[in-house]
């Protein structure tokens, strides 16, 4: 089909003047809460030997000389270091080696040492040798054993006579570099997975603020949800909220409308929203001092009523998460509460989201809870303790069905059941 142009070109600039008004909305209204002295109720300090504490703790009870930490999230976590998060992840230039009785040495680029200065958790802050090919080019060789001779060594002097190192990334001679020189490898995420499950205070503190900027972002992008604004236009308005209120980046790009909402997974594009189309999204908002904001919402985009179906979808949608959350207590194993879960309808199985409920901190986090169906492949024994955070998600959609909804919802675990961070309701577009 032709389409005209001056349809194309008023459709362009009715799109362009929702978004500017959307705007200047999302701007001048006012955040809602005192970000300033949200952040002055966390402990920073406090926060940071937590951490540690708790990746030391894991460290000994491995029996571990140390760890050597290249993933930007453990790095974060261990010593509360901050550096091109996003670009470390694919060019992992910077480490830190965690001694379980010693220092903790960070290894960072030269130019940007300064960034961890005054930080008491580092001890000894040295230039890293990078040795990915981006850096080091034909010379990774040489580079690759001038970084492996200083990190046996730390591991020997600190270490003694254990030289089993805890490490999460590296590549395959590295490691041959590594055990070439007597250092026995394990993986490093096992013991920071479990150090991370458990959160102190001021980390529940550090989540509540990440979820109240979440919650605001979702207020304004229900504002500017009207026909004619594209999914792009529309997670624009996370990004620019996260970022504005002291926020880093966001995970995925989990926003899709009409059919591309089933099956899941769709990364937002240019489409356009058209009125009673259903939008949803999956937040994955990484929000102020890193920690995460991960929840999920559908709605209908207004100028058409729900369609009784949207309204069955959403009602199902959130029984699955509320019958869930509520099964969460300390103590509860995981094995239990697989077979104790919302049992999925038969038709909506094929399309299943991955996993029940994940561990939430500064990114997704350990543990991940299968589908009994899936356990015997996919399932791993342990226990929800409180202080965890997690989040209990759901997908319905049918194969061949028009549309599928999203919802999610991030909890806190206590001593009396699971208990929701956000404020932001489940379905108050999708009201009869």
């Amino acid at each position: 089909m032709t389409r005209s142009p001056k349809r194309a070109e008023s459709r362009i600039a009715t799109t362009a003047r929702v978004v500017e008004e959307g705007a200047r909305t999302s701007m001048a209204a006012p955040l809602g809460f005192d970000l300033a002295a949200r952040e002055a109720e966390i402990d920073q300090e406090r926060l940071r030997a937590w951490r540690l504490e708790r990746v030391r703790a894991e460290l000994a009870r491995h029996d571990y000389a140390g760890a050597l930490l290249a993933d930007p999230m453990n790095i974060r976590y261990a010593t509360g270091a901050r550096n091109m998060a996003i670009w470390t992840m694919h060019a992992p230039g910077r480490y830190a080696f965690v001694a379980t009785s010693g220092p903790v040495v960070l290894f960072d680029f030269s130019a940007s040492r300064h960034l961890s200065a005054g930080l008491e958790t580092i001890d000894e802050c040295r230039l890293s040798t990078p040795w990915f090919y981006l850096v080091a080019g034909p010379r990774v060789a040489e580079k690759a054993a001038l970084w492996a001779e200083e990190v046996a060594s730390l591991v020997a002097r600190y270490g003694g006579a254990n030289r089993r190192l805890a490490i999460d990334r590296c590549e395959p001679w590295g490691a041959a570099l590594l055990a070439a020189r007597g250092i026995q490898l394990f993986d490093a995420q096992v013991p920071l997975e479990h150090a991370r499950a458990i959160k102190s205070a001021d980390e529940v503190t550090c989540l509540k603020l990440s979820m109240e900027v979440c919650d605001t972002a979702i207020d304004r992008m229900r504002a500017a949800l009207v026909p004619g604004i594209t999914e792009n236009q529309l997670w624009a308005v996370l990004h620019e909220t996260n970022i504005a209120h002291d926020g880093e980046w966001i995970e995925c790009r989990l926003l899709a409308s009409g059919e591309r909402t089933n099956p899941w997974f769709q990364e937002c594009g240019n489409r356009v929203i058209g009125a009673g189309d259903m939008v949803a999204f999956d937040t994955d908002m990484v929000g102020p001092n890193g920690y995460l904001a991960d929840i999920s919402r559908s709605y209908v985009c207004p100028g058409r009523k729900p369609t009784a179906r949207q309204r069955a979808l959403h009602a199902m949608a959130e029984e699955q998460v509320e019958f869930n959350r509520e099964l969460l207590r300390p103590g509860l194993s995981f094995h239990e509460f697989a077979a104790r879960a919302w049992p999925v309808p038969e038709e909506f199985v094929p399309n299943r989201y991955m996993a029940m409920v994940h561990g939430v901190g500064l990114v997704d986090e350990y543990p991940a809870l299968a589908y009994a169906q899936d356990f015997a492949e996919w399932g791993y024994e342990g226990i929800f303790e409180e202080n965890m955070v997690v989040s209990v998600e759901s997908y319905l959609g049918a194969p061949g069905e028009a549309e599928g909804v999203k919802l999610e919802q991030q909890v806190l675990i206590t001593a009396k059941g699971a208990v929701a961070l956000s404020r932001t309701p489940f379905a108050d577009s999708l009201e009869p």
